[in-house]
């Protein structure tokens, strides 16, 4: 049965999933339950999913993950799943066939598979069935293969790579070699599609996304303006709504970058003062970007607006572990740019034996040194566990003011101010020097020395930019 996906709708609220509410039989399966009534063992069965349709695509809750295999040692089949996306923990499948069945936690329609290669630098050949009920298998994607010296992980888009989006609760991924031998080496599975309308309300017309990826070869990494992003850009390796309403931003240590100057890799948002009115140029002090008031009449008459505040309210779901000691767990997650330099730049940093990480930023004089400011804990490479730290997956909001030369700093949650820092910069001549402004949120990974499949990854959840 092929279900086609309708285009994602992240600006508009959509109506619900839909599925005929009646059910097929259930069929008997492999996996058996006790009857507590009988002391037997009887097939668990699954009953007969209905097509499901719905508009947004998130990824998907994983129950389990099997295999018919024996697991070589150290190579399990829960690696897969478990999310840690390390060198060294991988399932390896050991022939030319061998299937992993990944068990979602319900049915779902389902678009979308992500896999992670060991070794993204040969191609990997594979096939994807689906099905409801363990027992009658879709064939979905026939024949695929990765990409030769990929930076990222391999996208498997059904409406593109196979027959179509299709409504089911089991993913069988089959093994079929690579370019050298009949072994694959997989770091992770993920799985995306939906089992209902999700819809997030941040506004994306005034932002454009630079994506690790390049499309068009031309050695930078890609730029998804202000248009399509706000109709409907997803890719379940970097930016893709979360379950829970959010807008989910992640990056490897590896992928392309925005230019030879920059040192590491970003899923990041750009603010368009502009909203999409490609006559106006990007950069320049015009309406697309914005001056502190402190510059001349002239410049301010000139801007898309006068002094900001950018509010954003998000988690960080995770930093990485591995690599040198001074860029281990550390991300940019907001900033304020100007031409060259970056009025400040706010970090988040968690070291894997601490439970909470740090939050600082550096304001970079204008042609001159950064200055630090510590806000909660210790930005340290050896920094103890931050007592008024924030954890992973912890929820919190900060705000990036200013007036004139006034920078303002504030982190908050659930409405109580945890910090807050007032910083001078009339010493730092933004003010002068035709220099223009404009926000960056997101995810601007500070390491490029880890593990090529580590990651940060941050959801955010508001996101306000405002002018006078």
């Amino acid at each position: 049965m092929k279900i086609i996906l309708s285009a994602i709708a992240l600006m508009l609220l959509l109506a619900g999933c839909t599925a005929d509410p009646s059910m097929g039989e259930s069929k008997p399966q492999n996996d058996t339950v006790v009857d507590d009534n009988s002391g037997t063992t009887e097939p668990e069965t699954y009953p007969d999913l209905e097509p499901i349709s719905c508009s947004s695509i998130f990824e998907l809750g994983i129950e389990s993950v099997s295999t018919e295999q024996t697991d070589a040692v150290g190579f399990s089949v829960n690696y897969l799943i478990d999310k840690k996306y390390k060198d060294n923990l991988v399932w390896k499948s050991q022939s030319n066939g061998t299937s992993a069945i990944i068990k979602l936690t319900k049915g779902a329609l389902i678009s979308d598979v992500l896999v992670s290669w060991l070794n993204p630098n040969i191609s990997h050949y594979y096939e994807i069935h689906v099905s409801d009920n363990l027992v009658d298998w879709q064939e979905v994607v026939v024949s695929g293969s990765s990409d030769r010296d990929s930076l990222i992980a391999t996208r498997i888009n059904f409406d593109e790579d196979g027959t179509g989006a299709i409504t089911g609760r089991f993913v069988k991924f089959t093994s079929l070699g690579n370019e050298l031998n009949d072994i694959s080496d997989i770091i992770e599975i993920q799985v995306f599609g939906c089992d209902r309308t999700v819809t997030q309300n941040i506004e994306l017309i005034d932002w454009y996304l630079s994506v690790p990826t390049d499309v068009d070869n031309n050695g930078k990494s890609d730029s998804i303006y202000e248009n399509d992003l706000a109709g409907g850009y997803f890719d379940p390796r970097f930016f893709y709504q979360s379950i829970d309403a959010g807008l989910v931003f992640r990056t490897n240590v590896r992928g392309f970058k925005t230019s030879e100057n920059t040192k590491y890799i970003r899923t990041e948002l750009r603010e368009m003062l502009r909203r999409g009115n490609k006559s106006i140029s990007t950069q320049g002090i015009n309406k697309n970007n914005w001056v502190f008031s402190s510059a001349s009449a002239t410049e301010q008459a000139k801007a898309g607006g006068v002094d900001g505040v950018l509010r954003t309210t998000l988690k960080v779901d995770h930093v990485t572990s591995t690599g040198e000691d001074y860029q281990i767990g550390r991300v940019i997650i907001g900033q304020i740019h100007a031409n060259d330099d970056e009025p400040i730049r706010l970090y988040y940093r968690k070291l894997p034996n601490n439970s909470k990480g740090s939050i600082y930023f550096a304001h970079e004089v204008l042609g001159g040194d950064d200055v630090y400011r510590e806000m909660l804990g210790s930005r340290s490479d050896n920094a103890s566990n931050p007592s008024d730290g924030i954890e992973l997956g912890e929820t919190f909001t900060y705000e990036i003011k200013v007036v004139g030369d006034q920078l303002d700093v504030t982190i908050s949650q659930n409405e109580t101010q945890l910090a807050f820092e007032r910083f001078d910069m009339s010493g730092s001549r933004y003010g002068s020097g035709n220099q223009y402004m404009y926000f960056k949120a997101g995810v601007y990974n500070q390491n490029n020395s880890g593990d090529s499949h580590d990651y940060a990854q941050v959801t955010i959840y508001d996101l306000v930019n405002t002018h006078n």
